[in-house]
């Protein structure tokens, strides 16, 4: 069996997914399980990155080139580890941060457009805009079997899925 504190001193982990498949939420606490910081990706883009989300126009590759690189370095300056929740929607953009930082392990959390949509309706105080959910499905690029990846439905209760998320991380180190 594998000791989930040691592995959690050299993992490196994105959680990746669509707005409202709950990156922040499930990142924090798998973070905290593992003994890790957390960062949310958000806190690392460009002001006009931002703002031009916050005006519902979807963010397109220039825009995002610089804040994967952001992400990657990130990462890779955590020697101890570190878990970032990141869209990392294509595979282009998994593939920039894996540039950066090639141990990176990706931690997809998938649920549908119903469950996505209900989340969304329900948060306050967010930047990002339900109506651009359809805009991130229609990107969302989904992880190739050459890819380090753990991919979790989010259907699941939260702490069901911070569980599963946590055992299938440690079999990936």
């Amino acid at each position: 069996m594998i000791d989930a504190s040691h592995a959690a001193k050299t993992q490196h982990i994105v959680v990746m997914g669509v707005s409202g498949c709950g990156k922040t939420t499930i990142g924090a606490l798998v973070a905290h399980e593992l003994g890790l910081p957390f960062t949310d990706g958000d806190s690392l883009h460009p002001v006009s990155n931002i703002a031009k989300m916050a005006a519902g126009t979807p963010l397109n590759d220039d825009d995002r080139e610089p804040w994967l690189q952001i992400v990657g370095q990130e990462l890779a300056a955590s020697a101890n580890g570190l878990v970032v929740a990141c869209s990392a929607l294509k595979r282009s953009y998994r593939d920039a941060i894996r540039a950066k930082a090639p141990d990176v392990v990706f931690l997809h959390l998938d649920g549908s457009r119903e469950v996505l949509g209900a989340r969304l309706e329900g948060r306050s105080g967010h930047f990002m805009p339900t109506g651009l959910l359809d805009s991130q499905l229609a990107t969302l690029e989904p992880i190739a079997d050459d890819e380090r990846a753990v991919v979790i439905d989010i259907s699941a209760p939260v702490p069901a899925l911070v569980s599963d998320a946590v055992v299938r991380l440690a079999q990936t180190v």
